[in-house]
């Protein structure tokens, strides 16, 4: 066997450049985001779909079953449609009632097992789950294009274009829950078989599998199919959120792989000499499609939009000077968006990695985290303390006791057991605070540590309230991605960045922020559809209308 050797690679980029909020809220989907890394797994397999249940009325009312192998296991989707009355339909976390249902089910369901989950799965959270079990989701028509779509093929055309290309989804999901939430199986029951071992492998089989159930609810109802085309680009919505930040902030190793391997990615792309006429060619063609794709991603908000438009002049003026056949031209590329806005920055990362799947397609097997933290003890508090101010001297910089540093407070509502973000000097509940205050941790246990040196174990010992930060602290050497290095507190901080972050790497696009706390997106837009998988289905990255 021969020894691995690493492709040569630049230098990476600095944490303390990466891990900012405003570069995170920056990031654009690549061929390592989640959905890419399932895509190509499905495709590898050439799995093939089958529908073994369609029990729907003319209305489209009713459950369907859909089934698939996948390293060696097979999985099923049971979607259930319900006939959901105006009034009751929200995206909001409150909503009771929802469009559709969906359980992702280990194996295929007898009879009594879909009775059971046509009967739980509506209820969402209301009901309770089993081990077979494995992802609950729930979703929710765009009425307008689900009715068009329909009212479209019933009159024997294709539904119009514009609208098409506008919305892009039939469906939106507003939860697609996974890890023994409501009783469904933990992660461990799956995180090691072939296929599902990469993080949130699941969730994305069950979105890629609703947006194929959507597909064929639509042409059921309308009597006739849908253009191929047409199918590509309607992917599957998602609103998202407060729910989603904190995970980044309570999964530091998971957080850090994540990062170390798209930033390792582009180190790897970057340290390339010479590109050939087809990756010329293609680099050319795809930095095309992104213009394409940001003239057709348009949103309602202001201030997004402002910031699309931005990105489209920046583009523009990239790609009159991109040289792809110039030495280290990519290295080039990235040097020449540096002026710019981050925006165009990232873009032109994602951009330049995704031709190189033999470069860093390989990496994508280290984005889960099997093992836990591993971090090297801190013996003494002044060894603790020489490491807070080489490691996190952006946590120390910050007036933790000024209310625009402190002004908002991370709780878990107790009726959705739902993380929510509230303004400490206006609403109650302070009391209530979740611990992602880490950089004020941080700079408290820096203030306690004094000049005297003693175990780190003794200080704790009489201080137990810094053991998070301690923790935080001994695990910046191994895992230099974990933190997110600003304050989460702050009356400036936006989630919104930290959930377009998560959310690139499922692979979202489009998104359409509806408050610096929630957003919409696309998800398995341009995707391959299931009877696409037999050829190549890793062409989609930033999809544009082709109809």
């Amino acid at each position: 066997m021969k020894d691995y050797i690493s492709p040569p690679q630049t230098e990476l980029r600095s944490p303390d450049e990466v891990m900012r909020l405003t570069r995170m809220g920056s990031m654009f989907p690549t061929r390592l985001s989640f959905l890419r890394t399932l895509m190509r797994r499905l495709s590898a397999e050439r799995v093939k779909v089958t529908r073994p249940v369609w029990q729907m009325d003319a209305d489209g009312f009713g459950h369907a079953v859909y089934s698939l192998t996948l390293g060696g296991h097979t999985y099923s989707l049971v979607a259930i449609s319900t006939d959901l009355p105006p009034e009751l339909r929200t995206d909001r976390v409150i909503a009771t009632a929802w469009d559709s249902a969906y359980v992702l089910y280990d194996g295929v369901p007898n009879a009594a097992e879909i009775a059971r989950i046509v009967a739980s799965a509506p209820k969402q959270e209301a009901a309770r789950y089993t081990e077979k079990d494995l992802v609950l989701s729930r979703a929710n028509k765009s009425v307008r294009l689900f009715a068009h779509v329909t009212e479209s093929l019933r009159a024997g055309r294709q539904p119009d274009t514009d609208m098409i290309r506008d919305i892009g989804y039939l469906m939106r999901t507003t939860a697609v829950y996974g890890n023994g939430k409501f009783g469904i199986a933990d992660r461990q029951v799956i995180d090691t078989r072939p296929g599902l071992e990469g993080p949130f492998a699941a969730e994305m089989l069950t979105v890629w599998l609703i947006r194929h159930f959507t597909h064929e609810l639509a042409e059921h109802v309308g009597g006739a199919p849908l253009d191929p085309a047409l199918k590509r680009y309607l992917g599957i919505g998602n609103s998202t959120g407060l729910g989603m930040a904190p995970f980044l902030v309570n999964h530091p190793v998971l957080l850090n792989n994540w990062m170390l391997v798209r930033e390792t990615a582009l180190a790897r792309v970057r340290a390339v000499e010479h590109l050939d006429a087809d990756q010329q060619a293609n680099l050319s063609r795809l930095a095309t499609r992104a213009a394409q794709h940001l003239q057709e991603w348009n949103v309602p908000d202001p201030q997004h939009q402002a910031r699309i438009v931005a990105l489209r002049a920046d583009w523009e003026t990239l790609c009159a000077g991109f040289d792809w056949s110039r030495p280290f031209a990519l290295e080039h590329a990235m040097a020449l968006a540096q002026p710019l806005a981050p925006d165009a920055q990232e873009l032109v990362a994602s951009l330049i990695i995704e031709p190189f799947g033999d470069l860093v397609d390989g990496l994508a097997d280290c984005m889960g985290d099997p093992f836990g933290a591993f971090a090297k003890p801190i013996a003494g508090t002044q060894a603790l303390k020489t490491w807070i101010e080489r490691d996190f001297d952006w946590a120390l910089t910050p007036d933790y006791d000024a209310q625009d540093q402190c002004g908002q407070f991370w709780y878990v509502s107790e009726a959705k057991a739902e993380p929510r973000l509230g303004l400490r000097f206006s609403e109650s509940g302070a009391e209530l605070e979740s611990p992602l205050d880490i950089g004020r941790r941080i700079k408290a246990l820096h203030h306690a540590l004094g000049k005297a040196d003693v175990a780190v174990s003794e200080c704790l010992a009489q201080h137990p309230e810094h053991a998070l930060a301690v923790e935080r602290v001994e695990m910046a050497e191994r895992y230099p991605y974990a933190e997110i290095r600003d304050n989460l507190i702050a009356t400036s901080c936006l989630p919104i960045d930290m959930l377009r972050c998560k959310l690139s790497f499922f692979g979202a696009a489009k998104f359409d922020p509806k408050s610096d706390r929630w957003t919409r997106i696309t998800l398995c837009q341009g995707a391959p559809l299931a009877t696409d998988l037999q050829t190549n289905a890793d062409d989609w990255w930033l999809p544009v209308f082709a109809a």
